[in-house]
């Protein structure tokens, strides 16, 4: 199979965990160079960017991309894990929330906030996995973070459960907003489904389902569904380079491009190759002179 460099974007199924993915995509692409931009919960289902061949060392790029999901929020009881995988926490409620007041709560999150992440997630204490030390009854004391919800919409309510539309800063957790939202409701509430629309650049519309992917690989076709290097990273202006600035970058020294139309040039540049292929991720160093901080 032919060596492959770009990102896969997974529609994750529910019940696989991220690391089973990466797990599925490494036989799928026949490489062991793969990895993920941000982990999904076992639960949740939709947008998994998969890294694959050298664009694993882009994965840097990517750390502060903002997220895009729809989620089902279970109202009568919380959680321990803020969503439907935990266990109970307190007595069960018969309550269908009102629109008009989930509308009032929603207000309060939107823009910047406080937020502590849940007990049961991937936050590190002490290099440990949060969720390893609560599943052995240890104490897990986590720190809120400021994080940044764009966009917080209710989209429509079924008997005890509603959904919502989420766009946020990468660090946000929808299980504590869910869990949050049930306080200040006053009945509980967690994460009944919880589906990723989009994060940075890639979207539903890119995805692929793993059974997808599997049968592109077998058609000897996956090269179809790569989002390629030199594509990636929108955010940074691609600059072609001749012969000799290639060769340049190859030894790892610096190369000069054409100046910008605009009056300041960009802090980092994508240098395409004749070939069309991303040769290095540049930094700027004087008005046209570039640093390769990244070698392919």
């Amino acid at each position: 199979m032919e060596a492959m460099d770009g990102v896969f974007v997974l529609d994750k199924a529910g019940g696989i965990s991220s690391h089973d993915a990466v797990g599925a995509m490494r036989r799928i692409a026949g490489t062991s160079r793969v990895g993920h931009l941000g982990t999904l919960d076992p639960i949740a289902t939709g947008v998994l960017p998969l890294v694959v061949g050298k664009a694993t060392r882009l994965s840097q790029f990517f750390l502060g991309h903002d997220r895009a999901y729809e989620a089902w929020i279970r109202c009568g009881f919380a959680t321990d894990s803020y969503d439907r995988a935990g266990a109970m926490v307190g007595e069960r409620q018969s309550v269908e929330p009102d629109p008009q007041r989930i509308e009032e709560i929603l207000g309060q999150f939107r823009g910047k906030i406080m937020q502590t992440p849940p007990a049961v997630s991937a936050k590190k204490i002490g290099g440990v996995p949060a969720y390893k030390l609560a599943r052995q009854h240890k104490p897990v004391d986590l720190q809120p973070v400021e994080v940044e919800i764009y966009e917080l919409d209710l989209l429509q309510t079924d008997g005890e459960r509603f959904q919502i539309h989420v766009r946020c800063s990468t660090g946000t957790y929808v299980r504590t907003l869910a869990h949050e939202i049930g306080l200040q409701l006053g009945c509980g509430a967690h994460v009944d489904e919880l589906r990723r629309t989009a994060v940075g650049e890639f979207n539903l519309t890119d995805a692929r389902t793993k059974g997808e992917l599997e049968s592109l690989s077998l058609e000897g076709r996956l090269g179809e569904a790569i989002v390629p290097s030199e594509v990636l990273l929108p955010e940074m202006p691609a600059q072609r380079v001749d012969r000799n600035a290639a060769a340049r970058i190859a030894h790892g020294q610096d190369f000069e491009i054409a100046s910008f139309p605009s009056a300041s040039p960009a802090r980092r540049v994508k240098a395409i190759g004749p070939d069309g292929r991303l040769l290095a991720i540049g930094e700027l160093k004087l008005p046209t002179l570039y640093h390769p901080m990244i070698v392919f």
